[in-house]
């Protein structure tokens, strides 16, 4: 589905009766895909890590505006959404430009983001620039460096994604770090700029996403430089016959100003020749991205919107109402806890060791470890999976009991361990939809996360608005988290009620 002219993982050989032949790509699993791993760490750091870290910047917005903890919440939430949102249609760029073009492009508009948001006069200037700019800007990039790991690995597929992932975790500490260091330093006007400076970086991973395809060692004759023309073309022919019978009359009245005739005619059908080629030369640039456009199109609009198969499956159906209540549940921690903090009076504390950080850090084990346990022969994906799910949710409802620092710092660990399994989202949609449907389905997961992201932050502060407490919050999330964990056993439970009056029917039967 993203794949572009310059991504495909095979290149195409011309046998000696001018037929295709297909041959693995020497660069998959090679030394330059490890980099590509290590470009993809970085985005997450960059990306993930400073979106998850945005609870210190929600500080900084509240006491600067002034406004509602529900308005203000809008903007760390338009990012993280949008981020996803947009993850589909950004299909459409990496069809057309590849997954390096669209990297390095979205590397400079999120940093146009940031910088444009130091500027701020307004929460509301803050969603046109920070919501929308730059969290399209970090959709561009995230994606590709997504897409790019899983092009360049075939054996070590699983544990290429999962080390490049891991940067989210990192990415929260340290941007959680940095961001508070900034903050305290230069304030958050400034902190945001030095973060626009540093996003640039994204443009450095991008240049990293090397294409799969080699170029072709042999050029076309029309795409030679202008400046050097064939050697023999029939002007020159006609120009070097005329200027040798002008040679052999050089004896003869009036040579000279011949023979300068004959050199200012070859100079002007030389020059004639040039425009010509640098004319087709353009219209053949333009035919091709035509070209190229075009069949992006087409390879992004058959991708997403042939898809409407996967809303016959209603197991994926359940899969994606999850995905609309679960992502909020995960990020509402990351953009309330700084403040929650404030209101019991633990910033010393939390200052020597941010909530946010034991989350992330944890994160990273979860990650690896819950990945390990699925990949043993004798346990389910799918039993992980929502055993998982269902120490996020009663990690949520505990959450607000905690008034001491120790005890949100052991519901933190389990928040940030249970959210491990993240990684095993892309398995358990292949076990739902099959490896065909795997890049569609997925797609349409991370829209319901984008979605999930969009909505959960601003709804918490809306209920604190409203109650003063942010223990409505995480119940009332709990509580939709807990609906859409039930939507997933719905289906399982008809399937296994079928099983047993399939089983019942039979034994009557004999």
């Amino acid at each position: 589905m993203y794949a572009s002219h310059e991504d495909i993982g095979y290149d195409f050989e011309d046998d000696p009766k001018d037929k295709k032949t297909l041959k693995p790509n020497p660069n998959i699993d090679g030394r330059w895909a490890w980099m590509v791993v290590l470009s993809s760490f970085f985005v997450h750091i960059l990306i993930m890590g400073s979106q998850m870290a945005l609870g210190v910047l929600n500080v900084e917005w509240l006491e600067e505006f002034h406004q509602s903890r529900g308005l203000t919440a809008w903007v760390s939430s338009l990012s993280m959404g949008i981020t996803l949102i947009v993850g589909p249609f950004i299909g459409l760029f990496i069809n057309t430009c590849g997954c390096r073009q669209t990297a390095i492009i979205g590397g400079l508009v999120n940093s146009l983001g940031w910088v444009l948001s130091a500027y701020a006069a307004n929460v509301h200037y803050l969603f046109i620039t920070f919501g929308v700019t730059a969290g399209f800007g970090s959709g561009m990039a995230y994606l590709p460096a997504v897409v790019m790991v899983g092009r360049y690995f075939q054996k070590r597929r699983a544990l290429a994604q999962g080390l490049s992932t891991t940067g989210t975790g990192f990415g929260t500490f340290l941007m959680t770090v940095l961001l508070k260091y900034l903050c305290a330093e230069y304030g958050w006007r400034n902190a945001m700029f030095i973060q626009g400076a540093v996003s640039l970086n994204l443009c450095v991973c991008g240049a990293l996403m090397r294409p799969l395809s080699p170029e072709k060692e042999g050029k076309d004759p029309v795409e030679t430089d202008p400046q050097v023309l064939p050697a023999h073309s029939t002007e020159s022919v006609k120009s070097s016959g005329q200027l040798g019978r002008a040679e052999e009359k050089e004896g003869s009245p009036g040579h000279e100003e011949a023979l300068d005739d004959l050199v200012a005619q070859a100079c002007q059908e030389k020059a004639g020749y040039r425009k010509n080629m640098c004319a087709f030369r353009a219209l053949k640039t333009v035919s091709q991205l035509t070209m190229r456009v075009r069949k992006g199109f087409q390879d992004w609009y058959s991708g997403y919107f042939g898809a409407a198969s996967l809303f016959t499956n209603r197991t994926f159906v359940a899969f994606v109402f999850w995905a609309l209540f679960a992502y909020s549940s995960f990020v509402i921690p990351f953009i309330h806890l700084p403040e929650i903090v404030d209101l019991y009076n633990l910033s010393e504390q939390n200052d020597v060791f941010p909530l946010t950080s034991i989350i992330a850090i944890v994160h990273i084990f979860g990650k690896v470890i819950l990945g390990a346990v699925a990949d043993l022969p004798c346990i389910s994906v799918w039993n992980v999976f929502l055993m998982a799910n269902f120490t996020l949710v009663l990690s949520i409802f505990i959450l607000p009991l905690m008034h001491t620092y120790a005890g949100l710092a052991v519901i933190c660990a389990l928040i940030g361990f249970s959210s491990g399994y993240f990684s095993l989202m892309p398995v358990v949609t292949e076990d739902l939809v099959g490896i065909e449907h795997l890049a569609n389905a997925y797609g349409i997961i991370i829209c319901a996360n984008g979605v999930s992201a969009l909505l959960g932050p601003p709804f918490a502060g809306w209920i604190y608005d409203m109650t003063q407490k942010y223990d409505f919050s995480f119940y009332i999330c709990g509580l939709l988290y807990l609906v859409g964990l039930l939507f997933l056993l719905i289906q399982p439970c008809i399937q296994i009620i079928e099983q047993s009056r399939k089983k019942s029917v039979g034994g009557t039967h004999v």
